[in-house]
C-alpha cells in the first residue's frame, strides 16, 4: 500500500515539473521582462486597436447567477434578453428588456439614445449553449457601451433556481 502512495507522489511530482517546464518554455520571454521590471508587450495588442476596430478587442465578460441576481435586487444593472420576441413573452428575467438579437441593428441606436452609456448591462439568453448573449454583448461594446456583461447561464438558470421571472410584454 505504501509503495502505490510513493508511486503516486512520484507520478504527481513528475506531472507537476514536467507542466512547469512547459509553462516556463513557452512564457520564458514574458518571464525575463518581468524579472528585469520590464511591462509586458502584452497588452499592447488590446490598446492598439484602432477606431475601426474596437468590437475586434472588446469581449464582454461573464457573471455568476448570484452576481446577476444582487443587480437585479438593486437596480444597478439593465437586464437585457437577447432571445427572440416569442421566447421572451414566454418567460424572462422579471425587468429585462428584450433585444433580439436578431433585430439588433435596428434596436441598439434607438437604445443607446436613451441609455447611459456609462450604464451596467448584463445580456442574457438560453443558457451556456446559447451564444447569442455574447454576441448582442459585443455589438453593445462597439455601440459605445462601456460596462456590458454577459450572463451565461440565462433564463434557464435563473428559472431553475427560483428567482423571479414574467411572462408576456415587453
Amino acid at each position: 500500500m505504501k509503495t502505490d502512495v510513493k508511486r503516486l507522489a512520484a507520478e504527481m511530482a513528475a506531472i507537476v515539473l514536467i507542466a512547469a517546464a512547459i509553462g516556463i518554455a513557452f512564457n520564458h520571454r514574458l518571464l525575463l521582462e518581468v524579472f528585469r521590471g520590464q511591462e509586458s508587450q502584452a497588452p499592447a495588442a488590446a490598446a492598439t486597436a484602432t477606431p475601426s476596430t474596437p468590437a475586434a478587442a472588446a469581449t464582454p465578460l461573464p457573471l455568476g447567477l448570484m452576481q446577476v441576481k444582487e443587480l437585479v435586487d438593486t437596480g444597478e444593472a439593465i437586464i437585457i434578453d437577447a432571445r427572440d420576441r416569442e421566447t421572451f413573452r414566454k418567460g424572462h428575467i422579471r425587468g429585462a428588456v428584450p433585444l433580439p438579437l436578431g433585430e439588433a441593428e435596428g434596436l441598439i441606436s434607438p437604445f443607446a439614445e436613451r441609455t447611459p452609456k456609462d450604464r451596467l448591462l448584463v445580456v442574457y439568453c438560453g443558457g451556456y449553449d446559447c451564444h447569442d448573449s455574447r454576441l448582442l454583448g459585443e455589438k453593445l461594446l462597439a455601440a459605445g457601451f462601456g460596462q456590458v456583461f454577459i450572463y451565461e447561464g440565462g433564463f434557464p438558470e435563473w428559472r431553475d433556481a427560483g428567482h423571479p421571472v414574467a411572462m408576456g410584454g415587453e
